[in-house]
């Protein structure tokens, strides 16, 4: 058990990684990183298609993992 729970958490950790690179960057030019962003403020939009489906993507792998890391430190305390 304990070795196909360190399998699972290291698969969705490769995951993760993939996820997050796949995901569209937020910042559109080299000024937005030097006002802050401060442009972005009032129009923030929710995602759509492709950018929510990764962020979805990405949250549950999330989740996954934290549960599968603690099923891993119950396991190994007992």
């Amino acid at each position: 058990m304990y070795n196909l729970l360190m399998t699972i958490l290291l698969v969705v950790s490769v995951l993760i990684i993939i996820a997050v690179m796949m995901q569209p960057s937020k910042q559109s030019d080299a000024m937005s990183a030097l006002s802050g962003g401060a442009d972005e403020l009032f129009s923030k939009q929710k995602a759509r298609g492709f950018e929510a489906f990764m962020q979805k993507v990405t949250t549950v792998l999330g989740i996954v993992f934290f549960v599968d890391a603690l099923a891993l430190v119950y396991l190994s305390s007992h």
